[in-house]
């Protein structure tokens, strides 16, 4: 009988400490949610930081011209037998896609989008909350991020505050707006579910926020705020194995979005840097070699000679678990970190060495484009002067651009034309300066691949 009671009691004391967590949980929670009056009681509303965040929330309509060709009117003897005119034959189509933007500066007209949601656009077109319909200028996109800043000129417009991405958490509620299917002004909430998420493939630079708030195609480019109506993310991309939203959405973080933002509005491109180091994944066999009980970090594997990371006092050998005050696990987490760090921005490291803990400050500085005297090469190549071809987007060479030409020289005699771009040897493809000279060290090499313009050529050393 003692027992009995003692087990009532114990029962009884369970059941009273959960019901006042729950009422001390559901009493955060609610203080945390504005409220609206419904029959005369307040009740927990998001309503509130929606009518405060939907009007700086827009729709982007994009159109673009399309020129389609009859394979037909491609042969000369059949114009010729319908007496067709060279100009005729060409079939126009207008194209037209949907998304999402949000104004972040109403006294400029600045909008941030993404950049797959304008590439390619002949028009933008921008509609607001209100209905009012308005024509967009691109300042500049980055690709390997996904942004895009558009300009637009109307006055009483309402811009949304950025908010401090990096102070988000993982179960922090937030809520999507943007135009899925077109529909405009749809509103959906969630929380973060995961942070820093990478090697998705969607992008070359990648550190989304994850969230469970839905996400659907016209949503792109849209805005994720917090409880505050802060704009804390622009949604970018879902994981749809069925076609339809399965609560798996990203977001590109407000910090990483303004440090592009002002990278555009200043140069109208974004302007990458380098530390000079290589790095590998921190495998289980290297972090017993270098006896640490972490597994997960970036191990540092090659240093170019007076960059930025010998100059800081990075080593060989240093395992690197921190940078940018984020978490690195991999060595695709570091060089996420220092793609996304601008030009001339210092970069705080914490890295393992020898059994201890360092934290070093690192310059992001400009990746530097490797030349060469042709003669250097090939005496076939004697007057030139050869450069690393790397667009504004990528940070490796897509091949080698002849800079310089000197008149009456033996590359000049050879046919090089200033412009040419070489992109193979022998037939085979050729990316980079240090590419061409490691074949012509092992090969006797007698022709290159060149482009020159719109003409593809092959160049026979004579």
């Amino acid at each position: 009988m003692q027992q009995q009671h003692a087990l009532s009691y114990h029962n009884a004391f369970r059941l009273s400490f959960w019901l006042v967590w729950a009422f001390v949980l559901s009493t955060q929670i609610h203080a945390a949610i504005p409220e609206r009056m419904l029959t005369g009681s307040a009740v927990p509303s998001l309503a509130p930081i929606v009518k405060q965040a939907a009007p700086a929330v827009v729709n982007i309509a994009t159109y673009a011209t399309q020129r389609r060709q009859n394979p037909l009117l491609q042969s000369p003897f059949f114009r010729h037998f319908f007496s067709i005119p060279e100009e005729m034959g060409d079939e126009v189509r207008r194209s037209q896609s949907a998304g999402s933007g949000v104004i972040v500066d109403a006294s400029q007209g600045y909008v941030l989008t993404n950049h797959h949601v304008i590439a390619g656009a002949d028009e933008i077109e921008i509609t607001t909350q209100n209905g009012l319909k308005l024509e967009a200028k691109l300042i500049g996109s980055d690709k390997k991020v996904d942004i895009a800043l558009l300009q637009i000129n109307s006055e009483n417009l309402i811009a949304m505050e950025f908010g401090n991405s990096n102070t988000l958490a993982v179960g922090d509620f937030v809520l999507a707006i943007g135009s899925p299917f077109g529909l405009q002004q749809s509103v959906t909430s969630g929380i973060v579910s995961a942070l820093g998420r990478n090697g998705l493939g969607i992008q070359g630079y990648e550190d989304f926020i994850q969230t469970d708030a839905s996400i659907n195609p016209g949503n792109s480019g849209g805005a994720l705020i917090d409880l505050q109506g802060r704009l804390i993310g622009i949604n970018s991309a879902i994981i749809a194995p069925a076609g339809g939203n399965v609560g798996i959405g990203f977001a590109i973080p407000s910090n990483t979005v303004q440090a592009i933002m002002q990278q555009l509005l200043q140069y109208g491109e974004v302007r990458r840097g380098a530390i000079g180091a290589g790095f590998q994944d921190l495998s289980n066999a290297l972090a017993e070699a270098f006896s640490i009980s972490q597994y997960q970090g970036a191990v540092i594997s090659e240093l170019i000679p007076d960059g930025a990371a010998v100059k800081a006092g990075l080593m060989l050998g240093d395992v690197i678990v921190e940078a940018g005050g984020r978490p690195i696990n991999s060595a695709i987490d570091m060089r996420h970190r220092i793609g996304l760090s601008p030009l001339g921005e210092t970069l705080n490291i914490v890295l393992l060495r020898a059994g201890k803990r360092y934290s070093i400050d690192v310059e992001i500085e400009a990746i530097p484009i490797p030349e060469i005297k042709g003669q250097a090469l090939s005496s076939n190549l004697k007057g030139t002067l050869l450069q690393d071809l790397i667009p504004p987007d990528q940070e490796t060479s897509i091949g080698i651009i002849i800079q310089e030409l000197q008149a009456n020289s033996p590359a000049q005699r050879q046919g090089l034309e200033v412009g040419d771009i070489i992109y193979g040897a022998n037939r085979s493809r050729v990316r980079s300066i240090k590419a061409l000279r490691q074949m012509m060290r092992q090969y006797d090499v007698e022709s290159l691949n060149i482009r020159r313009g719109y003409q593809e050529l092959i160049l026979y050393f004579r």
